[in-house]
């Protein structure tokens, strides 16, 4: 699985019509950044003069935001940023927390011939997107290394309900920092799991996993007190 591209910056020209691809990651790379604020409304005819594209296509951006939770689409009050609350961000751990560990085990029990060069490939470009200090080129490769990660577990129908968690999560991580984080350790932190999955551990990989999972928030462990998930 290649690495994810970089979305445009927020300020970034638009040269010609935009494509609904262009419009739909610079939206999502705005709210998951926090320049795009919980509440604030999303017009299609701003953004279209925005974007110098059509209705149709700003139209098909927010509602593929709205299928990843970003924003909220209510007819004739219009579209707005979706919030980013604690008790929700708790609740998505909790989930992806259960669905992944369960599921590392058994992508440990049988993977895939390509899993741990994929795997390692995503973590050296986490890296490389650590040292151009790109924090969200970063957490998009970290979610491609969990959902691949996840991918051999043979779990179709749960992969949408990871990709959600793993969007919010990172949005309310970026939300609560309000100093400098280390971006080469976030990345770093992701080979003991890559080595655990090459030993085909399973227990050594649920553990880290677990563990991983449950440290992501390093500026509000106290939200996890009562979730059961901390070690």
């Amino acid at each position: 699985m290649p690495p994810a591209s970089p979305a445009r910056s927020s300020g970034e020209a638009f040269s010609r019509s935009a494509h609904m691809d262009d419009v739909f990651e610079t939206l999502k790379r705005d709210i998951m950044l926090g320049e795009l604020e919980p509440g604030e409304a999303l017009t299609e005819l701003d953004l279209a003069a925005r974007f110098s594209c059509s209705q149709g296509r700003v139209r098909e951006a927010l509602l593929r935001l709205q299928d990843e939770g970003l924003v909220v689409r209510q007819g004739r009050r219009g579209t707005h940023v979706s919030t980013c609350t604690a008790d929700e961000a708790v609740e998505m751990f909790r989930l992806r927390h259960m669905m992944e560990c369960r599921a590392i085990r058994r992508t440990v029990k049988s993977p895939s011939r390509r899993l741990n060069d994929d795997l390692a490939a995503l973590v050296r470009a986490m890296e490389e997107a650590a040292e151009a200090n790109d924090e969200y080129l970063l957490a998009e490769i970290d979610r491609d290394f969990h959902r691949r990660l996840f991918s051999d577990a043979n779990l179709p129908a749960l992969q949408p309900i990871l990709h959600r968690c793993l969007v919010h999560n990172h949005r309310f991580k970026i939300a609560q920092s309000d100093e400098v984080r280390d971006l080469m350790m976030t990345a770093k932190r992701h080979w003991p799991i890559v080595e655990a999955v090459a030993r085909r551990d399973g227990d050594e990989a649920v553990r880290l996993l677990g563990h991983h999972i449950a440290t992501i928030v390093d500026v509000g462990d106290d939200i996890f007190a009562d979730s059961g998930i901390l070690p």
